[in-house]
């Protein structure tokens, strides 16, 4: 489990083809310190586990479903910029929102425009999450932790401030790419119970 507060920027250093899955080396921040063998990281919002590690990078393995959600390309993939997240521990304050690393699908970006201080974003989401978003709400848009200022259809708007543009990769983000979207996942489980409910 995550709160969505990206604790470092760092690049996808090399990729491995597998059977149906994929290798990856990511940059370890110098701060992740305490990281173990089969701990979680979120990478850009999807909860990755810890393979391998020493003093430069971190290894994990990309299954098929992972695969098949992020359209992974390994050759546009290589050297990006990824979000990081270590894990939450019991008795952690929780500065942005409950995000269990689960991404759902890929959000194109239609607006991210810098007015000011502030940067706009503007995605187009599967119609299969609009359930669990609504104004005001939460959403993880690349592992981020945001508030939807707006939703018109089938577009999230939310508001980023200098100091997460700074500390995430959004700020890099151009119209026409895509975003790791996760909805609220406790909107997810409340639609759940009562869909079951009602069978």
């Amino acid at each position: 489990m995550f709160s969505g507060i990206v604790e470092a920027v760092m690049p996808i250093e090399s990729s491995e083809e597998l059977q149906n899955a994929y290798r990856i080396k990511i940059k370890k921040p110098s701060d992740f310190n305490d990281i173990k063998l089969g701990d979680s990281i979120a990478c850009d919002g999807v909860c990755l586990t810890v393979e391998a590690f020493d003093d430069k990078h971190m290894t994990f393995a990309l299954a098929a479903e992972t695969i098949k959600v992020l359209q992974w390309n390994p050759q546009s993939w290589l050297g990006k910029q990824v979000n990081l997240e270590r894990s939450l521990r019991f008795g952690d304050r929780i500065h942005g929102h409950l995000v269990t690393g689960h991404v759902d699908s890929l959000g194109k970006v239609a607006r991210a425009a810098l007015e000011g201080e502030s940067f706009f974003l503007d995605v187009q989401v599967a119609d299969s999450i609009l359930p669990y978003v609504w104004k005001k709400g939460s959403v993880t848009l690349n592992g981020v932790s945001l508030t939807v200022n707006e939703l018109q259809g089938n577009t999230v708007s939310v508001c980023l401030i200098p100091e997460t543009l700074k500390r995430t990769n959004l700020g890099a983000v151009q119209v026409g790419g895509v975003v790791n979207v996760e909805p609220d996942y406790m909107a997810r489980a409340i639609q759940r119970s009562l869909e079951v409910r009602k069978n």
